[in-house]
């Protein structure tokens, strides 16, 4: 299969982090791969099978399960069954955005009480060639070992933009939200040199968390996050034009890409 590795790990991490919260007193989780032939969708249509098949992977877990009316939701941005502050509602969104993105399925099995099971269907290559692109792609992240702070409160994308800096050298610091964040910058005698911040969180969101933070430190600088689009979040009030952003799904290579250019950039006219 040709997807991006990081990509890849967000897609598990959403997942599990998904069957997680559906076995509130413990269970099963279990994740499988292996060569598959794609299954009808919920109509009956077949799609047509590449010239080699299919890799699967699969994701089960043996929590409380979904009616057949959340099922027909889920794959929906900002849609949600948790309790207000406790997701997004991107997390399943985000795994079908990425998914397709690689030219995939997604097929979901699910019974209240009875468990979930996601199947991940993506076109398999016919030889490990035709996987180089995205290793190439992997080996070009750029690095550095600047201090980020990363505001997520989405627990999945928040490790998984952790993981991708850490790897490229960075100090990484990680917030929920906006208070918490503002709670760590008072207590860190060191310098943050950038503040990667998602723009809707529970108790304080991404702009005034940076409106009190250029307060108290004003050469930090900003990269905001968002699952809407570049206007979207201008058309909110959010972004003022001196802003840089980054849509989500990103990848890792595309993250870290966009990291660096925020850390290289001269500081604007008119910026706190």
């Amino acid at each position: 299969m040709n997807a991006d590795p990081g990509q890849l790990e967000q897609v598990i991490i959403n997942l599990s982090v998904n069957a997680r919260d559906a076995m509130p007193n413990g269970g099963k989780l279990r994740i499988t791969t292996s060569n598959a032939e794609l299954p009808p969708d919920s109509r009956g249509k077949r799609s047509e099978a590449p010239a080699n098949g299919h890799v699967m992977l699969e994701v089960a877990d043996t929590g409380i399960g979904m009616t057949r009316e959340i099922q027909q939701r889920v794959f929906e941005p900002f849609f949600t069954t948790k309790e207000q502050g406790k997701g997004t509602g991107l997390g399943l969104a985000t795994v079908y955005g990425i998914v397709k993105q690689s030219g995939g399925e997604v097929r979901l099995d699910s019974e209240p009480m009875s468990g979930t099971t996601f199947r991940i269907f993506f076109p398999a290559l016919a030889t490990a060639a035709e996987s180089e692109p995205a290793v190439s792609e992997s080996r070009t992240v750029p690095r550095g070992d600047e201090t980020v702070l990363i505001v997520e409160d989405d627990a999945a994308l928040r490790a998984l933009a952790a993981r991708v800096l850490e790897a490229s050298g960075y100090k990484v610091l990680l917030a929920r939200n906006g208070v918490e964040a503002l709670a760590l910058c008072a207590g860190y005698e060191g310098k943050i040199d950038l503040v990667a911040s998602d723009v809707v969180m529970p108790e304080m969101s991404g702009r005034p968390l940076v409106e009190k933070l250029a307060e108290t430190r004003g050469e930090t600088k900003v990269l905001f996050m968002s699952g809407y689009t570049d206007d979207d979040v201008m058309r909110r009030g959010v972004l003022d034009g001196r802003t840089d952003f980054i849509q989500k799904p990103f990848t890792a290579t595309q993250f870290a890409t966009k990291v660096r250019e925020v850390l290289d950039q001269q500081r604007r006219p008119g910026a706190n």
